[in-house]
């Protein structure tokens, strides 16, 4: 595909995906029949209105919770349970208040049983990737939100995941700080090869980022699926006047739109 990788088969495979909760005693569906393969390599960005299921199908791919019926499958075996090789980054924010930013970003290295002096290594590597040199010693409560995205980016990629999971994780921010955790994670990205399956209600954003777009309704059903051919480099500001991408835009806010009707 233009402006991508060479991509090999399916790291994930979802099949005939349900999730039902009950509330009040009615049953309330999440998911319904889902159906979704990503290729290695890729970075999928997939865009939907708020409610529409896309973080109960983030839980899901990742090992959070269980489906009412349906098949996860990563890398040919069923997903029980979280897994090493995966990555998640949620929407909240998820540090540990009483750790300072480099011992926030040590945390999955000391679960694996890493050696201290390896973690401290590591741990220094990746907050000078995420440009946070000189706040080691800080905690949370003295960052400022785009800092916090940055230390969780870092604390992520701490495990060494091959596949990231990212659930609208920097749609808080102020549109400036967006731009450049975007462009901090397209670098990460194309240092790694690794698997990135990102949520986004944000189509610029789906398509400033992604090579291949799912546009989901109700109930996580997919309305469109089609790759992004826009060449990479991408630069926010040149995008906005190629005519490819509007046209793209417009492709995918009829979907959206189609999928609210």
């Amino acid at each position: 595909m233009a402006g991508g990788r060479a991509m090999s088969g399916p790291v994930i495979e979802v099949s005939g995906l349900a999730k039902r909760f009950v509330k009040d005693d009615l049953a309330i569906v999440a998911l319904h029949d889902f159906d979704l393969r990503i290729a290695e390599g890729g970075f999928v960005t997939v865009l939907g209105r708020s409610g529409c299921g896309k973080s109960t199908m983030l839980n899901l791919l990742a090992g959070l919770t269980t489906p009412t019926s349906g098949t996860v499958v990563y890398r040919g075996l069923p997903v029980a349970g979280p897994r090493t090789e995966v990555g998640y980054l949620t929407q909240s924010d998820t540090l540990m208040p009483w750790r300072s930013v480099r011992r926030n970003v040590e945390l999955p290295l000391e679960i694996g049983g890493v050696p201290a002096e390896r973690r401290r290594e590591r741990a220094a590597e990746l907050i000078a990737k995420v440009g946070l040199v000189g706040f080691e010693r800080y905690y949370p409560r003295e960052l400022s939100g785009g800092m916090r995205r940055r230390v969780s980016l870092a604390r992520m990629l701490a495990g060494d995941p091959e596949t990231l999971l990212m659930d609208e994780p920097f749609g808080a921010l102020d549109a400036q700080l967006r731009g450049e955790l975007q462009a901090e994670l397209l670098r990460l990205w194309g240092e790694s090869g690794q698997t990135v399956v990102f949520v986004t209600h944000d189509i610029e954003e789906a398509l400033l980022l992604g090579d291949r777009v799912v546009v989901l309704g109700p109930a996580c059903r997919i309305v469109l699926d089609r790759p992004i051919g826009l060449p990479r480099p991408r630069d926010a500001g040149e995008l906005r006047l190629d005519p490819a991408f509007l046209a793209l835009h417009r492709e995918l806010t009829e979907a959206l739109r189609e999928a609210a009707g």
